[in-house]
């Protein structure tokens, strides 16, 4: 890239020569004046006004216009030879946080290179120490015939320099905010922040110069004898905003239609919340999946028959051991008590299964009482 200032930047007792080189550059499409009636070209003469005669540049000077209009000239000479300590110089004042300079200061971006090899040295401590200080460099310089503010930060591995405007350049906004007390709702802030997150952030690589792009295939097709066609323009926009609300949560609906997102997965809790399934897309059938606000798939059929199966083994449990200990006892044997023992041990547990042991022997034993007075009165009675 070409230098546009070539000097030095003054680090206290240290001297870094650097080369200034722009760090931006201008992609607008100019166009020329012509003469509408045969497209001839306007141009412009610079014709001195006492003799009339057009001057070529070489002769043409500076002058300051004093307040009753003469004209007191000002030579290059005149101004190599004011004490101007920043004339090839990029003097450093201070060093400050970055965030105590107010962005409506900023002004041309300027790239610092080393000029020389014995520049490299001083050059990368300069940088190094900006790095590790997290602070920005306060400068004074000159360039185009006048002192001017300066900031020098690193950009990757490069010294950055911005112009500054001095702070009494700065207007005051007297007038320019609304006139009248204006209150805002937390309705309506929750809605701004929620707008600002869908929005979310952007890589600044991405944007680009739409107008442009559309004026390049203007003259494009101007030049191809073709004509463009014009684009559709939508019926939104352009409107009176009646209800802020309103026009916040169709920003916000229409940012999410943007970036395809619908509420569903990825969009937070809160978005997650606010979704709706529209009637129209639940198809009926056996086996309903629902979807959780989680995003969990469960199936109402298989839930059910779940619930079902788990609790059929304690019914039947419970009915078989109810059955088993109603049953009368005249055909109940030993191995019938033993087994109905095991299958109460299988599903009500070890303390269960002695409670019914102990049931079984009482009835057994009074079978036997029982059968034993019934003999002995037979015998009596014989």
């Amino acid at each position: 890239m070409r230098s546009i200032w070539n000097g030095a930047i003054s680090f206290g007792l240290v001297s870094i020569p650097i080369k200034l080189v722009n760090a931006t550059e201008n992609h607008s499409i100019s166009f020329r004046q012509i003469h509408a009636a045969d497209g001839g070209r306007i141009r412009y003469r610079k014709v001195c006004e006492l003799d009339g005669e057009e001057v070529t540049a070489s002769d043409i000077g500076k002058a300051y216009e004093d307040a009753d209009g003469s004209m007191i000239p000002i030579t290059d000479e005149d101004l190599g030879s004011l004490p101007l300590p920043t004339a090839k110089t990029i003097e450093i004042v201070a060093f400050v946080p970055a965030d105590s300079i107010d962005p409506l200061q900023m002004d041309a971006a300027y790239y610092l290179s080393a000029n020389g090899v014995p520049a490299a040295k001083p050059y990368t401590l300069l940088r190094e120490a900006l790095k590790r200080s997290q602070k920005v460099a306060l400068a004074k310089y000159a360039l185009r015939g006048r002192e001017r503010l300066g900031m020098l930060r690193v950009v990757d591995d490069v010294i950055a320099m911005h112009g500054l405007l001095w702070p009494d350049e700065i207007r005051a906004p007297e007038g320019v905010a609304p006139e009248s007390d204006v209150s805002v709702r937390d309705a309506e802030l929750d809605l701004a922040d929620a707008l600002m997150d869908t929005l979310g952030e952007v890589d600044m690589d991405s944007l680009h110069d739409d107008y442009r792009e559309a004026v390049e295939e203007l003259i494009a097709a101007k030049a191809s004898g073709e004509t463009l066609e014009q684009p559709e323009t939508g019926g939104a926009g352009g409107g009176k905003v009646i209800d802020l609300l309103a026009a916040l949560e169709s920003s916000v609906r229409a940012a999410k239609e943007a970036r395809g997102e619908d509420g569903g997965e990825g969009s937070g809790a809160k978005e997650e919340k606010a979704s709706v399934t529209s009637l129209a897309d639940r198809k009926p059938s056996a086996s309903t999946t629902h979807r959780t606000p989680m995003g969990k798939s469960v199936s109402r059929s298989s839930s059910s028959g779940s619930r079902k199966s788990a609790s059929s083994p304690k019914s039947s449990g419970a009915k078989k051991s109810t059955a088993s200990s109603g049953r009368p006892a005249a055909k109940k044997s030993a191995s019938s008590s033993g087994s109905g023992a095991k299958k109460t041990a299988s599903k009500a547990g070890a303390s269960k299964s002695g409670t019914s042991k102990s049931t079984t022997s009482k009835k057994t034993a009074a079978k036997k009482q029982s059968g034993t007075k019934t003999a002995t009165r037979k015998r009596a009675s014989a």
